[in-house]
């Protein structure tokens, strides 16, 4: 079915809060719309809203046909308790929910006293359980997950399709959710960051998918990359200028387009700025010369020349005509807003004294974790290298970062750190802010040699405020999550800097001002990412390949 999705001056936001408003979008069958802005500029909001979850602050969206079959998918993969992979997928792709409503209508018409309307509502829903694909989500399902590198009857303890969701490492879980994505037959799709925790293999996967759909695609993703190469158009939420603006043509194109408009913006202000202290300053010297002459005239004698008199006072009057004047045209001048200056994550990685010359070394080290083995290998990581570690998830990358910290003990072979070594570090699940110690109070002890109030200005700076700092550290959002840790790096010493998938969550902005404090960053770097515009445009000098538990060098 093809369908068109349509918000009218639509609101959004929470509490007292607008966050957006005045939002006009169409979204048609073909149309990409990625949707950029900071963190908190009510991205996740806006899809939340077209997906029909919450009710607007104004403004109307609308469905046509009204029966279109809108699939959301939340940034998070939402692990229930209790919940298999089977059960995920078939949640995630909305079969589950039109079983229940087919189900549930076949009952009511099996009543003895069921009508034509009980007949109405139950063909309603055998339609849109057909177009779910439920009938055969069975069949495609082992197909897709194997594809994945997932199984569904795996007798060596792997992924089934009746391992619990709330078991699967983070990488896991993003496969799961890309194949639900692709198990799924929604008429419109709404994506949140479906980027994370996916692996080079899984964003390609994700890209096919999203330029080979029919129907719209409304999708939020802090990945360059993927945006430039997946979107048919931008909608900016700009939270400073609270204001709204969709940018035809692709990810490239839209940056551009906004650097000229923000140039014009502020060239259009320039020059109302300084046209206006110009005729201030005029009328200021009007004033002043009237002012003079008053002044003169009063210190005279008196003078009985009625004609000195009348040519003094007409002289007086031009002046005060002249400053009239200018007034006048000072209050005709169109205003010109000046534009506000956008809010930027600006921080520096705080540096500790050098590390011993060699940070780390393994020999011959093999770790086993259940099934799994990474190695034998051998490495060594010299004070101030800055290496690049790609692979697959689930080869091997997170075991591999604790091996060489030391905090994992090798089954075999030997493994060592050097001295001196003062370790930050961003991992991917943001561990350490978690729990519901408010957030403030968690920050202080990691780094209690800090005042409350050094904390409090510390986090703000990375956008963190009073709002934020007395709310439980593990209800933050996973971006907000992120800004603490990396706030963390700011305020202790390091010198051997480790940033496992750090761009996940971060906003465009605050992705390119880390990719600035690495620039001037000293000491050694360990740095996994699958974020291809951040793999060139960090400078690494090493780049390792994780993959089926081995590690080569190129």
């Amino acid at each position: 079915m093809t369908a068109t999705l349509v918000a009218k001056g639509l609101a959004g936001g929470y509490a007292a809060r607008t966050l957006f408003d005045s939002l006009d979008l169409t979204v048609a069958p073909g149309d990409v719309i990625g949707v950029v802005g900071v963190n908190g500029a009510g991205k996740s909001t806006l899809l939340r809203l077209l997906a029909g979850v919450d009710e607007p602050l104004a403004g109307t969206v609308s469905l046509s046909p009204t029966d279109a079959f809108v699939g959301w998918l939340p940034q998070e993969h939402e692990r229930v308790a209790g919940e298999t992979v089977a059960g995920y997928v078939a949640r995630r792709t909305g079969c589950a929910e039109a079983a229940a409503e087919m189900d549930a209508t076949a009952m009511a018409l099996g009543e003895p006293d069921a009508g034509d309307a009980a007949a109405d509502r139950y063909s309603t829903a055998l339609e849109r359980w057909l177009a779910s694909g439920a009938a055969d989500l069975d069949e495609r399902m082992p197909v897709v997950l194997a594809d994945l590198g997932l199984t569904l009857d795996a007798p060596d303890g792997s992924v089934t399709a009746e391992s619990l969701m709330t078991s699967l490492s983070g990488g896991q879980a993003a496969r799961v959710g890309l194949a639900a994505l692709l198990l799924s037959r929604f008429d419109i799709v709404l994506l949140d960051e479906p980027t994370n925790d996916l692996d080079l293999d899984g964003l390609d996967r994700l890209e096919e998918f999203v330029r080979g759909l029919r129907g719209g695609v409304v999708l939020v993703s802090h990945d360059r990359e993927f945006l430039a190469r997946s979107v048919t158009a931008v909608l900016e939420l700009d939270l400073a200028q609270s204001s709204n603006r969709l940018f035809g043509g692709g990810y490239d194109a839209y940056l551009e387009e906004r650097e000229i408009a923000r140039q014009h913006k502020r060239d259009a202000y320039d020059e109302f700025a300084s046209t206006k202290a110009d005729l201030v300053s005029r009328a200021r010297t009007q004033r002043e010369w009237s002012s003079q002459g008053v002044r003169n005239a009063m210190k005279k004698a008196p003078d009985n020349d009625k004609i000195r008199r009348k040519a003094a006072s007409e002289s007086s009057e031009k002046q005060a005509q002249k400053v009239r004047q200018m007034e006048s045209r000072i209050a005709r001048l169109d205003e010109v807003e000046e534009p506000r200056k956008e809010w930027q994550l600006e921080f520096t990685i705080g540096q500790a004294p050098r590390s011993s010359a060699v940070v780390a070394t393994l020999s011959d080290a093999r770790y086993e974790q259940g099934d799994f083995t990474l190695g034998p290998v051998s490495l060594q990581v010299n004070g101030g290298d800055r290496i690049g570690i790609t692979g697959p998830n689930g080869a091997g990358k997170s075991t591999l970062l604790r091996a060489l910290l030391g905090r994992q003990e090798p089954t075999s072979g030997t493994a060592s750190i050097g001295s001196s070594v003062a370790v930050g570090e961003v991992d991917q699940a943001r561990s350490l802010f978690t729990g519901a110690e408010p957030l403030a109070a968690v920050f202080e002890g990691l780094v209690p040699e800090m005042t409350t109030a050094d904390v409090r200005t510390l986090l703000a700076k990375f956008g963190l405020r009073a709002d934020h700092v007395g709310r439980a550290a593990g209800e933050l959002s996973p971006g907000e999550r992120t800004r603490a840790g990396l706030a963390l790096l700011q305020a202790r010493g390091v010198n051997v800097l480790v940033l496992d998938e750090p761009t996940n969550h971060l906003d465009l902005t605050a992705i390119e001002q880390l990719e600035q404090a690495l620039e001037t960053y000293e000491g050694t770097l360990l740095l996994v990412t699958h974020d291809r515009r951040m793999l060139d445009t960090v400078q690494l000098d090493r780049q390792w390949r994780v993959e089926a538990g081995r590690v080569t060098e190129g």
